[in-house]
């Protein structure tokens, strides 16, 4: 078998689920056998005294009738009729307390697993090749194992137990009826919490063990881990093909914000960042579109044609780049670098319209090298520096 389709890693959470869904999870047989028959024992000594009560009334009135009842056509089917009802009185509350245990103990447990799963027809369940091997399992072999011990230790303490009290059960007859149904109560009594306490030392061992069993009966092989996550997270071809239209939508965006912009800064080619502000409506300023390589030309003519200042400033356009989101606000530490373009760019902009003088040199941005994406590494020649 190839290694990869060995299952050593432990189930996931999506697997469990599924699990859960189809109504498999980890239950303890012993447990739910515990909680039945120690309950029921608990509830039938409760209610023994009422219960033997209402059978001795209730036989007492069955073999109670005169020659006048007998003539009555319909005495026969009023005593089965009150038979019955006496027998649901005695039997019915304690089968109603062993239904209760009995559900108790589903969610005790496993927890509620409701699936109609188990009753659809499932064609290799017919399978006489598939069963012959289910039948030789580790998990089926364990539960012979179990079940053999059980028996073992069961017989054992039951054949000293009737050894011991053989000579008292053969005294029975010579008791009266109350009194020997009374003594054979209370020795059927001892019997059956031995019986308990073999069961629930069972129970103690199980419960793990069940558990133990349903981990390794979900374990997974790299093949499945890897196709789960394939099922979750998509296939890496799709998501690559999502992304990369994904990124060509924000590209789009980008260059259709640019004329908004107040201004374009550039490293030459490979790097674009369109801010805007509005001291209206913004407390600082924004970055509106932003693009590397064939993006960022993109961007720079779209800026030229709606006449947006376009800056060579490598420096700032890679640190605007790398540490801002479309449509967000600048870090505060390129606050001085943003302020110092933007004030030549509205200078520029005033002389042009005649209300003041042309400045006489581009500014050099303040920009912290720490911010600078390429700080650290060698930089091809045009995009040295922070000069254009």
């Amino acid at each position: 078998m190839d290694s990869s389709q060995e299952k050593d890693l432990p189930a996931t959470g999506r697997r469990l689920a599924q699990a859960r869904g189809d109504g498999q999870v980890a239950r303890s047989k012993d447990l739910s056998n515990l909680v039945v028959l120690g309950g029921g024992f608990w509830i039938l000594v409760s209610y023994f005294p009422e219960a033997l009560s209402r059978l001795k009334d209730g036989l007492q009135n069955q073999l109670r009738f005169d020659h006048n009842s007998l003539a009555r056509a319909d005495f026969i089917s009023a005593h089965v009729v009150g038979a019955l009802i006496s027998s649901a009185y005695v039997f019915l509350p304690l089968a109603v307390a062993l239904l209760c245990a009995s559900v108790l103990t589903t969610f005790v447990n496993g927890g509620w697993a409701p699936s109609t799963k188990p009753l659809e027809l499932d064609l290799n369940k017919l399978n006489p090749l598939t069963g012959l091997g289910n039948l030789f399992s580790k998990e089926k072999l364990t539960d012979v194992l179990k079940l053999l011990a059980l028996c073992t230790v069961i017989g054992t303490i039951g054949w000293f137990y009737l050894a011991a009290h053989l000579k008292d059960f053969a005294s029975l007859t010579l008791h009266p009826l109350d009194a020997g149904l009374i003594r054979m109560g209370l020795w059927l009594k001892d019997g059956i919490w031995i019986l308990l306490f073999v069961v629930l030392v069972e129970a103690m061992i199980d419960v793990p063990l069940s558990k133990y069993q349903f981990a390794q009966r979900m374990r997974m092989s790299h093949e499945e881990v890897k196709q789960e996550h394939k099922e979750v997270e998509g296939n890496p071809q799709m998501k690559g093909r999502i992304k990369a239209r994904q990124r060509e939508a924000a590209n789009r965006r980008s260059i259709a914000a640019v004329p908004k912009a107040d201004l374009v800064v550039m490293n030459p080619t490979h790097y674009a960042v369109a801010l805007r502000y509005d001291e209206s409506t913004m407390a600082v300023p924004k970055v509106i579109a932003k693009g590397t390589d064939l993006v960022a030309l993109q961007i720079r003519d779209v800026a030229k044609g709606h006449k947006v200042p376009v800056m060579q400033s490598p420096m700032l356009a890679r640190a605007l780049y790398a540490h801002t989101e479309l449509d967000g606000d600048i870090p505060q530490a390129l606050y001085t670098a943003v302020a110092q373009v933007l004030a030549y760019v509205y200078q520029v902009r005033a002389a042009m319209q005649g209300k003041g003088r042309m400045p006489l040199v581009e500014p050099v941005p303040d920009v912290p090298v720490e911010l600078d994406p390429h700080h650290g590494r060698e930089l091809a020649p045009e995009t040295q520096g922070n000069k254009p």
